[in-house]
């Protein structure tokens, strides 16, 4: 049987944008034709989209590292390279989004459709068409595409659901789903039963929809994650109320009623204090006198108490009449995740550096963006490497060279190109 999954971790990566080119006009009767690299593509995002379909996050335990598509470079003829495809993944709605470098939660996929991008593809570069102006109109460089955002995430399902159910294993919550919905849970008899979460559509009279779950059993010890509380637990915060399912051919059933409540209670107050119906089931195999005297019982505790049989259906037609009435009174409770402005979807920013002293006069530069730059840098071109140069002096980079003893005449590879200092920067 398949384990509930509801918190794993993925890992997921924007395209790159596509580098510009260099490109030169080269038609037959027109001399000395103009600049003519078209800019790189832009790279694809990534976005979640809720889809209410998915009731866990077993997917994400067989392929956990996404990527979407590199932007493609530019082309001669003032041609733009392709933009990169998105990837678009989809959650199971009730997920809450956790940026793991932070700690913070970014998104909470609580509705069907929902869209949110999570990393921005980095923007394509310009060809040296766009460098051209009146002062420079042979431009001999272009950009690299820019980076793209790579971002660890926690998933973690809170299911949404009108009704949750509670009750020990066994107590009959999967007979009843399948009794009142089209869903079919399958239904055994052992402890446990139930470690996937069934939801069941249930339409009212009035022709509303809405949703029932049936989640993973509560026992003793649960607040404090035994067995599976914390998955169970986790999942009910977000009900208008619950039904609590009772099995009355238990030895205690009382006691088993009070051992739930009290898990409840000890997770949330709050829990522990939403509005319940008790569901006395199994009255199908118990004598009328002990159904009866259940009945008795649990009305001293408890003044909305039904006796049923899932299996039979004797019982669930006023059952349902009162769920129905009370789905429309009592209203959804507020779970507002706290979302924290997401500043990193876009972050794309590589441009930190490494100099290292390889020795007395000889010294190595290297990073993601200074290996973009070099990437679009011809050495046999002295304009190309003065652009080069300007660029790494705005960075900051001829500042930490000096500091580490860099002076005139000195060997500097810039990420494999070789180079040498003139004094000029810095």
């Amino acid at each position: 049987m398949a384990q509930f999954i509801d918190k794993v971790k993925i890992k997921v990566e924007s395209g790159r944008g596509g580098r510009g080119i260099i490109a030169w006009r080269r038609e037959k009767y027109v001399d000395k034709g103009g600049p003519d690299g078209g800019d790189g593509g832009s790279g694809g995002s990534v976005y979640f989209i809720g889809d209410v379909s998915m009731t866990t996050l077993l997917d994400f335990t067989y392929k956990s590292v996404f990527q979407a598509q590199d932007g493609e470079n530019g082309r001669i003829k003032n041609q733009y390279g392709k933009n990169g495809k998105d990837v678009y993944i989809k959650l199971p709605v009730g997920t809450v989004v956790r940026d793991l470098k932070t700690g913070n939660i970014i998104a909470d996929i609580n509705e069907d459709k929902k869209t949110v991008l999570i990393a921005k593809g980095g923007r394509g570069g310009r060809g040296n068409t766009k460098f051209a102006s009146a002062k420079i109109r042979a431009p001999q460089f272009c950009e690299p595409g820019e980076a793209s955002v790579v971002r660890e995430l926690e998933l973690e399902l809170k299911l949404i659901a009108d009704i949750g159910l509670l009750g020990l294993p066994n107590a009959g919550k999967s007979s009843f789903i399948s009794r009142i919905s089209s869903a079919k849970p399958k239904i055994a008899d052992y402890p446990f039963t139930t470690l996937v979460p069934h939801l069941g559509v249930v339409k009212n009279p009035n022709g509303e929809n809405f949703v029932v779950a049936d989640i993973p059993g509560l026992i003793e010890g649960a607040h404090e994650g035994t067995g599976l509380g914390f998955e169970f637990l986790r999942h009910v915060e977000r009900c208008k109320f619950f039904i609590h399912v009772i099995d009355m051919t238990e030895n205690d059933p009382v006691s088993n009623y009070k051992k739930i409540n009290l898990e409840l209670e000890k997770y949330s107050k709050e829990l522990s204090e939403r509005f319940q119906v008790i569901m006395l089931n199994k009255a199908d195999i118990i004598s009328k006198e002990k159904t009866e005297e259940l009945y008795r019982v649990f009305s001293g505790l408890n003044e909305n108490v039904f006796a049923v049989s899932a299996v039979t259906g004797f019982g669930i037609k006023e059952l349902m009449n009162f769920i129905y009435k009370k789905h429309g009174e009592i209203p959804s409770p507020e779970f507002n995740s706290k979302i924290t402005e997401d500043k990193g979807f876009d972050d794309n920013d590589d441009s930190e550096f490494e100099v290292i002293k390889l020795n007395k006069n000889t010294y190595s530069v290297n990073g993601g963006k200074i290996r973009r730059l070099a990437g679009v840098v011809d050495v046999r071109n002295l304009r190309q490497i003065r652009h080069l140069a300007n660029i790494l002096d705005s960075m900051g980079v001829f500042a930490r060279l000096k500091e580490e003893g860099l002076i005139e005449g000195d060997t500097i590879f810039v990420s494999g190109l070789e180079m040498t200092y003139n004094g000029e920067y810095g």
